[in-house]
Parts: structure tokens; C-alpha cells; sequence
């Protein structure tokens, strides 16, 4: 397996993979996000996983967490379950589409690509004011936009590894005008089968080893319950802008690594001109 840094050694990797899971799954359950959107770089500087095989690690470990944080949220009434499940139609096949582009887009465009997405997702969380309390009236066009909304979600789902919560729950809030709590569940609910397309897949293409992604599934899952717990304390803004710098450490970090490798990998191109 490709890395992007010097492989740690087994007991390490494994203590790695399980710390991955306790941060992801305790994120996943506060914020809905099924908790890629931190797993992926912690794959990658923690069990030195390349891009492409820690957001295929992180999609394996999405599934349980997403089902346990959705159960925990549907439990509290914080679930809109016909909004999810027609999210959960368009995720379907955007996951498919997303785990295709995972397997033939160059690493470089793939780090990238992630970054602006957190980026987005920062400045989005920053500017729209969360609520509690709402929930969504079904209509012909909010059923037409969760299924494209579901679409997007599974695009980066496969191709980023994250559970494509961090872009249903803000388009959710900011959009559709749920409250944060019900963004929250629904997202987790719509990730469970997109998740589990998108791991098929990335099987098949032999882009995960299972071992790895359910050492980082089984401590997320417990982790998760905290998380939920979490969500409900805190203040919706306070989680908000939580959630947002969160996002921005994230992504400068991975700038960073990106800027090296992409420094590193010139150095190392041939002289042509000699």
C-alpha cells in the first residue's frame, strides 16, 4: 500500500487506527459529519496512509459510526427519516460516481480538491447562523434538491472519504432551513447506504485493506455516543464555530503536507534539459 510517509510499525499503526477512530467518532456524533472530514488526515499523518487509501479507510469506518450516531440522534426525535432516505437514493449514485473518480484522479488533484472543499465548508459553517428546533417541509422541489443534494453528498463520499455529512448537514441548515440537531440525524441516516456503496466499491477496486477500516469503525462507533451527548449541550453556535475552526486547522494542515509533497516530487523530477 502506497503512503505518502515512512509506514509506522504494527502496534503503533493499531494504536494510531484506534485514536483515528475515538477523535472521528466523537466528531461524527457532534457535528453529523460522519467524521471523514478529520479521519482522513489523521489517517495520513498517524498511519501514514496516502490520500486515495485513507479516504477509502475512512468510508469503511463511516458505516457503523453513522448507523450508531443515527440511531442515537432518531432515538431524541432529531430525524427526518423521508428526507434522509431520499438523500439517500441520490448518494447512492453519486458514491458509485465518486469511487470511480477516487481510483483514476491523480493524488495532487485529490488532496486539492479536498482542501477547498473543507475551505468551503468553514466559511459556509462561519457565515449561516444555525437554529434548533426546525424541521423541513417536504414539497416537489425540496424533493427534487435532496436527491441532488444526496448526489453531491455521495460524490464525496467516494471521493473524499468523509460521509458527505460535511456538505449535507450546512446545505441542510442553510438551504432547506432544518434546525441543526434534525441536519444532524439526517445526515447520519442518509450516509449509512451511501457509505456502504461507496466501500463495495472501493473493495473492488482494492483501494482498503477491511482490517484497518474496521479497527477505525469499532472505536468510532463507541466514541460516537459521546459525540451525540455533545451536540446536545452545546449551544448551536458554539458547536458551530467549533466546527469551523476545526475544518480550518484541517485544511491548512493538509496544505501544508500537500505543498511539500508537491515540492518534493519536483525535486525528484529528472533534469530533461541537461
Amino acid at each position: 500500500m502506497t503512503t505518502d510517509s515512512a509506514t509506522p510499525s504494527p502496534v503503533r499503526r493499531y494504536l494510531a487506527l484506534a485514536l483515528v477512530g475515538v477523535i472521528g467518532g466523537a466528531l461524527s456524533g457532534a457535528f453529523g459529519v460522519g467524521g471523514g472530514i478529520v479521519m482522513v488526515p489523521l489517517l495520513i499523518w498517524l498511519a501514514g496512509l496516502d490520500q486515495r487509501h485513507a479516504a477509502a479507510t475512512s468510508l469503511v469506518a463511516i458505516l457503523p459510526t453513522a448507523i450508531a450516531g443515527a440511531a442515537s440522534y432518531f432515538a431524541q426525535g432529531e430525524v427526518n427519516v423521508l428526507a434522509g432516505l431520499l438523500i439517500a437514493a441520490g448518494g447512492i449514485v453519486g458514491s458509485i460516481i465518486g469511487t470511480r473518480l477516487l481510483k483514476k484522479l491523480p493524488i495532487g488533484w485529490l488532496r486539492w480538491l479536498f482542501i477547498a472543499l473543507l475551505l468551503a465548508v468553514a466559511v459556509q459553517t462561519i457565515l449561516e447562523p444555525p437554529a434548533r428546533g426546525v424541521d423541513l417541509e417536504l414539497t416537489t422541489w425540496t424533493i427534487v434538491g435532496l436527491v441532488g443534494l444526496g448526489v453531491a453528498m455521495g460524490v464525496a463520499a467516494g471521493l473524499f472519504g468523509i460521509g458527505g455529512g460535511v456538505v449535507a448537514v450546512p446545505v441542510l441548515i442553510a438551504l432547506f432551513g432544518m434546525g441543526d440537531l434534525v441536519a444532524k440525524g439526517t445526515s447520519l441516516l442518509a450516509m449509512i447506504p451511501t457509505a456502504t456503496t461507496g466501500s463495495i466499491a472501493n473493495l473492488r477496486n482494492r483501494l482498503v485493506r477491511l482490517s484497518d477500516g474496521l479497527i477505525v469503525g469499532i472505536f468510532a462507533t463507541g466514541a460516537s455516543f459521546g459525540g451525540v451527548a455533545l451536540a446536545f449541550w452545546m449551544e448551536p453556535r458554539v458547536a458551530a464555530i467549533l466546527f469551523a475552526l476545526l475544518v480550518l486547522f484541517a485544511s491548512v494542515q493538509l496544505s501544508i503536507r500537500a505543498i511539500k509533497a508537491h515540492r518534493a516530487a519536483r525535486n525528484d523530477k529528472p533534469d530533461t534539459d541537461a
